[in-house]
């Protein structure tokens, strides 16, 4: 296991962030879309005005796993409050799990299993009754990395991406029911 520390993002953070997401969401899934619609996407959701945004506003939450001798981020989750999908179940305050980065060559070392850790204690500090998900349909590894935590899927949802729609289920962790802690 990695050694890291976690803390919050400040604005100085947003170009790595930026840098970090666009190259997580292209080492994955860039293969699926069109340049164009690639573009546009990562443009909306990964620019620097975008990403600043969000680390300023109220509704979402960044926690950076940096490494503690270089401070050189290492992966990063995003939580949103109010869930995107509340409608999609009977929770009455839901947090969404909005993303879950980590450095492709850092990946299986402990920094995903960190990084939920601290987004499944600020659901439960907040008094949230679920934690939700969207995950790519084929996206089977990161699919068994969240039923290890207890996340089952409760819907068929779309993901658009530019003019592409993918398949995506709707995780989602009950937290008013025991659950595991770690995925370790």
């Amino acid at each position: 296991m990695t050694q890291v520390a976690l803390r919050p993002a400040t604005l100085e953070d947003v170009e790595s962030l930026a840098k970090l997401g666009r190259e997580s969401f292209c080492a994955a899934f860039a293969h699926l879309y069109r340049p164009e619609d690639l573009a546009g996407f990562l443009e909306q959701c990964y620019s620097h005005p975008a990403v600043a945004e969000e680390v300023s506003d109220d509704v979402h939450r960044h926690r950076l796993a940096v490494d503690p001798a270089s401070g050189a981020l290492l992966g990063y989750v995003k939580i949103r409050v109010p869930s995107y999908y509340a409608e999609h179940s009977d929770a009455t305050n839901p947090i969404a799990l909005c993303q879950l980065y980590t450095d492709a060559a850092r990946t299986g070392m402990g920094i995903g299993a960190a990084l939920m850790d601290w987004a499944l204690g600020e659901a439960r500090a907040g008094g949230h009754d679920a934690v939700q998900l969207s995950v790519w349909s084929e996206n089977y590894g990161a699919q068994r990395f969240y039923a290890r935590y207890g996340f089952a899927k409760i819907a068929d949802i779309h993901f658009d991406v530019g003019e592409q729609r993918d398949e995506e289920f709707l995780y989602e962790l009950r937290l008013d029911t025991p659950t595991p802690t770690s995925a370790g």
